[in-house]
């Protein structure tokens, strides 16, 4: 891909602050222009992922990332998530990563729970949307052009719905423990019921088979989905990589990953990273959470929870 060399005194930021654009290929450069051309944002300039790093360290005046992945490109991107999330955490700029669905793992290794917007196979409304919140916690004013108004409007109302769920689950989850109903209070292991894996592979089961009859959005709950296969990997003794995760979420994989950070910033999730695969980490319930579950089935008894 040949890349367009910006020098500093190209950013001026007097008629709205640009994006600077990293891309694996000039497909996806394209792709990321015109998202950013979307979201009424300038371009600044582009990047090849290898001299990435090393550009943005020189670019003192760089408001915002944008880094568009339709491939993996090893060590040179390993190298530069590492970078972004690092400056995005110092606050030097706001960052959007945008992957593919096989991308998940090696991006979410390295990104972690960082501040920088991450969003896979996403639609352009989604990626848009993402340009939106990304920036706003840097107090740039991007205005959304045009796609209010064609097909993606229903779906970018969608995401704003969806992000301010999350941000109100956030909000309640620091305004302190009033606020919040804590999980059940541990107790010791002896005492939390056993759960079968056939009860919860049951309920998993069920859950799935409404999209048989009604659109799967309906139903939609991603929080409760991970939270079940989660239980059922820690009573069959496996491990479970994000991936997988996105997938058991049965939502776009952008939204799950959404979940998936507030559940982990809620206490819920455990992050662990594969001690043999520095590029994959796995997420399992916390005790506390897996507990409660168990108490929870228990209660319930017989009839199936879906």
């Amino acid at each position: 891909m040949n890349a367009i060399e910006t020098d500093p005194f190209d950013l001026d930021y007097s008629d709205g602050a640009p994006v600077l654009i990293a891309a694996s290929s000039d497909a996806a450069l394209a792709r990321a222009v015109r998202t950013i051309e979307a979201g009424g944002a300038r371009v600044g300039g582009t990047l090849q992922i290898e001299t990435a790093r090393e550009r943005i360290e020189q670019q003192v005046s760089a408001k915002a990332i944008w880094l568009e992945l339709d491939r993996d490109c090893g060590a040179p991107m390993d190298e530069l998530l590492d970078s972004i999330g690092k400056d995005v955490a110092d606050g030097r700029y706001a960052a959007v990563v945008s992957g593919l669905g096989e991308l998940i793992d090696p991006l979410t290794a390295r990104l972690g729970d960082s501040a920088v917007e991450l969003i896979v196979d996403a639609s352009e409304a989604q990626r848009v949307a993402a340009l939106a919140i990304a920036t706003a916690s840097a107090g740039m004013n991007f205005r959304l052009s045009d796609i209010a108004s064609d097909q993606n409007a229903a779906r970018l109302r969608q995401l704003s719905d969806e992000v301010s769920r999350i941000a109100a689950t956030l909000a309640r989850l620091s305004s302190g423990p009033a606020a919040v109903p804590p999980i059940a209070e541990a107790a010791p292991a002896a005492d939390v019921p056993d759960v079968s894996a056939d009860t919860v592979r049951t309920i998993i089961r069920a859950r799935r088979l409404r999209a048989r009859y009604f659109a799967e959005d309906l139903f939609a709950d991603p929080a409760w989905d991970m939270l079940l296969d989660l239980l059922q990997a820690e009573i069959a003794h496996l491990r479970v990589p994000v991936s997988s995760l996105c997938i058991a979420a049965a939502v776009p994989a952008t939204t799950a990953l959404r979940w998936l950070k507030t559940m982990v910033s809620q206490g819920l999730f455990v992050r662990r990273a594969d001690p043999h695969d520095g590029r994959r980490v796995f997420v399992e319930l916390a005790p506390d959470a897996s507990r409660a579950l168990r108490r929870y089935f228990a209660e319930v008894g017989k009839p199936a929870v879906v």
